[in-house]
């Protein structure tokens, strides 16, 4: 199975006060980047930035002369973060109906739309009442605001609840090299079961943010898998990703022009399957079971 790289989603969560800060021009040259490297997906959260990255992206973006029908937009909601945008005393979810709503006619706003393509639920509350939800997705859904519905980090337990009164399309979970609870315990499988498009958040794992045994056991194979294949290291992470029969798809949050530049390695591209299997085990540091 060759990888597309149309497969990848540009991550936001970084490009603001919770990373790099960019300025108007800096914001426009990352999405001009990623739509010429047919990257057309952009991944937001009412939160990123501390419920500011939406805004500055719409500002970017309403400055750009791009088709909307160009690229497709997701954005989450759910999370009561405590910060300077927000008057809460402590982080709590809120699915009420009002706020659900309330929230995708905000991020409406921020990011100058008239619809989301995506909208998902950021993270399963112990509270949450399923018909409420349905209720607020179906009457977004009907006035066109939002076009599909999806979750994010939900267990399939917690997906069937909210399945009983709404279809999900979608759900973004954490997967990668480092991290692969999902691939074990059975959430892929729910997913591929129920037709649910899985996303994997952070997909290069922590491969460049701890050194610890498994990273670098990971690092030293990897050196050797860039020379066999002369692609990079991250492009191999997502590859291996990629390769699932999920068909997962990788929300990609570099800032690096360079880097995503070098994401076109991906095209056509194939790991093959013992590279694969050599990933993994090097991940647990032992024979697979």
């Amino acid at each position: 199975m060759s990888i597309q790289k149309s497969s990848i989603i540009a991550g936001t969560m970084n490009w603001g006060k919770w990373g790099r800060n960019f300025n108007q021009t800096a914001i426009q040259q990352l999405i001009a980047t990623y739509i010429t490297e047919d990257i057309t997906t952009f991944d937001h959260a009412d939160i990123y930035g501390g419920y500011t990255m939406e805004a500055a992206f719409g500002t970017a973006w309403a400055d750009m002369d791009i088709d909307r029908k160009q690229v497709k937009f997701i954005t989450k909601c759910g999370i009561k973060s405590v910060c300077e945008e927000r008057d809460y005393s402590i982080k709590h979810y809120d699915y009420t109906k009002e706020h659900i709503i309330w929230s995708v006619e905000n991020s409406l706003k921020n990011l100058q739309t008239d619809y989301i393509d995506v909208l998902l639920l950021h993270r399963p509350s112990p509270l949450m009442e399923t018909e409420v939800i349905a209720e607020a997705i179906s009457e977004l859904k009907n006035s066109g605001k939002i076009l599909n519905f999806g979750l994010s980090n939900f267990t399939p337990s917690q997906t069937d609840l909210i399945k009983k009164y709404s279809s999900v399309a979608y759900n973004q979970i954490q997967f990668s090299a480092t991290h692969l609870q999902a691939m074990l315990n059975g959430e892929l499988d729910y997913m591929m079961q129920h037709n649910i498009q899985p996303m994997a958040w952070n997909p290069l794992g922590s491969v460049y943010k701890e050194d610890n045994s498994q990273t670098m056991r990971l690092k030293e194979l990897l050196k050797k898998l860039t020379i066999k294949y002369s692609v990079s290291d991250d492009v191999l992470l997502l590859a291996w990703v990629l390769k699932h029969p999920a068909k997962i798809q990788p929300v990609v949050g570099t800032t690096q022009i360079n880097r995503i530049k070098n994401l076109k390695q991906l095209n056509g591209f194939e790991l093959e399957l013992e590279d694969w299997f050599a990933i993994w085990t090097e991940s647990i540091g032992t024979k697979i079971p």
